[in-house]
């Protein structure tokens, strides 16, 4: 093993750079005397490159973009990016609050572009921790080294879901021995070899499912395959996004959410997935009203299927389908659907990194060996040492993966990191109260 990197000691060493720790890199930029250094193995940013479907947007306006909701002053703003690049009258004549998701990817990385501590093509092998510090092994262009830091942000994101009744279908297509299976993560790269199919079918019920369908309802004249949407939810769900609703993505609302028990946290997380994990009602009403414009001229060679769950499949080599073994949940009977290609657009999930191994004795965990992650966004036994980006979401809630929130937590991290605020921390923005008021007699008709 080679010797620690000249006898430098970052005060953080942050480990992943999506949205969240490039956020945190924006931030850091310009604090004289915090010097972090941030990790990404992936030889420059680029966000989910296969869903940068044309006209796809975010679900956010831009004002949550990387530091903005944390410093409307700095220079990596996404307004800044559209100035510099000379887009902002064109945006501004767009009237549309909210960014293309591609736009988005470009303003990234124009700001990974001015971050001298961002590091690409740098993967963490190893991590130990001895006398205070956290020793990272890294293997980078400069060949192997040795990190030191005080502490540590795991950025390192989430992974493509692939759901256990699919496991064998995935393993059967990738040995060769299927038809076509991808996730959504991997359409564009395989859009074409897609669409040479006679029948396909999208398992899933979020945003990037319906972005999916719409396109290739809209190709599937030119191509001539026969389209399925399946989903296990009872219908195809919009995202709640009134206003009211929004202020759930708030400082108190985290704080109550923190403060419940684990059971309850762990039930709203199952019971809000409108809330962060619905489809966008305009694209709704697009794809039904190309649905009936395609109706008037015949049948859509096409098919919705909801309450369904997918309990298993298999290949069938002589007619060269899948057989897709689904539970119709509120009529309790089952049925099979056969498709030559299968899309999983079944979400993502956060996955423990590898190189943590050698620090498991400073990882707090709860009783589902997951991290106990404090309200400040800690994770170590020692308080401060160890923070997460996105991988919380059983102990703050469905903003966790909330892009407009990346910055308040950023906010948090660096004032725990440094002793002071840094960047002013709201506490308080909600008109309602999501917790008993403590003001309020607990006894109905009591007199307080």
């Amino acid at each position: 093993m080679s010797t620690p990197n000249s006898g430098r000691i970052y005060d953080f060493a942050a480990v992943g750079v999506g949205p969240f720790n490039l956020g945190l890199a924006a931030l850091t930029q310009p604090l004289e005397g915090l010097d972090g250094v941030f990790l990404e193995r992936r030889e420059s940013f680029d966000w989910h490159p296969g869903m940068m479907l044309e006209p796809a947007h975010l679900q956010v306006p831009f004002m949550a973009d990387l530091v903005t909701l944390a410093d409307p002053t700095s220079p990596y703003s996404f307004l800044n990016f559209l100035k510099q690049t000379g887009r902002l009258y064109r945006f501004y004549i767009r009237e549309n609050f909210y960014p293309l998701r591609a736009e988005y990817n470009q303003y990234c990385q124009w700001v990974a572009g001015q971050l001298p501590g961002v590091r690409f093509g740098t993967t963490v092998l190893e991590t130990a921790y001895d006398d205070g510090l956290y020793r990272l092994s890294v293997s980078g262009p400069d060949g192997p080294e040795v990190l030191q830091a005080r502490r540590l942000v795991l950025g390192t994101g989430t992974s493509p879901y692939v759901p256990s009744s699919a496991e064998a279908m995935v393993a059967d297509a990738a040995a060769g021995c299927g038809g076509l299976v991808l996730h959504n993560a991997d359409y564009l790269a395989r859009k074409a070899e897609l669409q040479q199919q006679r029948s396909i079918t999208i398992l899933g019920s979020g945003q990037s499912a319906a972005e999916i369908y719409y396109e290739l309802l809209q190709e599937s004249d030119a191509h001539g395959y026969q389209l399925n949407w399946v989903t296990r939810s009872g219908r195809f769900f919009p995202l709640e996004y009134t206003k009211l609703t929004l202020e759930m993505t708030s400082p108190e609302y985290v704080d109550y959410f923190h403060g419940l028990p684990q059971h309850q946290r762990d039930y709203l997380n199952k019971t809000q997935k409108n809330l962060y994990k619905g489809i966008n009602s305009d694209l709704i009403d697009a794809i039904y009203d190309l649905l009936y414009a395609r109706s008037i001229s015949g049948l859509v060679d096409t098919r919705l299927l909801t309450h369904s769950t997918l309990t298993g499949a298999r290949w069938n080599p002589e007619a060269g389908t899948y057989t897709l073994h689904l539970d119709h949940g509120e009529q309790g009977s089952a049925y099979t659907l056969d498709s030559d290609a299968v899309v999983l657009a079944t979400g993502y999930g956060y996955r423990e990194p590898a190189f943590l191994a050698g620090i498991q004795d400073r990882l707090a965990r709860d009783g589902a060996g997951r991290f106990a992650v404090d309200r400040n966004y800690s994770t170590g036994v020692e308080p401060g040492e160890i923070f997460v980006q996105n991988a919380e979401l059983h102990t703050h809630g469905f903003v966790t993966p909330d892009l407009g929130m990346g910055a308040y937590r950023n906010s948090c991290i660096l004032r725990e990191i440094t002793g002071r605020e840094v960047y002013p921390v709201e506490r308080s923005i909600a008109f309602q109260q999501f917790g008993a008021p403590a003001d309020i007699s607990a006894a109905a008709g009591v007199p307080a």
